[in-house]
């Protein structure tokens, strides 16, 4: 559990960083991703998670 929320603060302080640093970017980002069909949203969030948990095995792992 405790990893979970490490892990969900460093997402936090990722973010944060790059809002603060690239606001613009960061509103380009939020406007593209809005207007990406849910379809394309869905497969990326897939692939994406299916990443993160192959990163997390293989650190995990080491």
């Amino acid at each position: 559990m405790w990893d979970f929320i490490a892990a969900l603060g460093l997402v936090f302080a990722i973010e944060g960083i790059l809002f603060a640093a690239m606001p613009h970017m960061a509103k380009d980002a939020l406007r593209s991703a809005a207007e990406t069909p849910p379809d394309r949203m869905r497969i990326i969030g897939l692939g994406s998670a299916i990443l993160g948990v192959i990163l997390v095995w293989l650190a995990r792992g080491l």
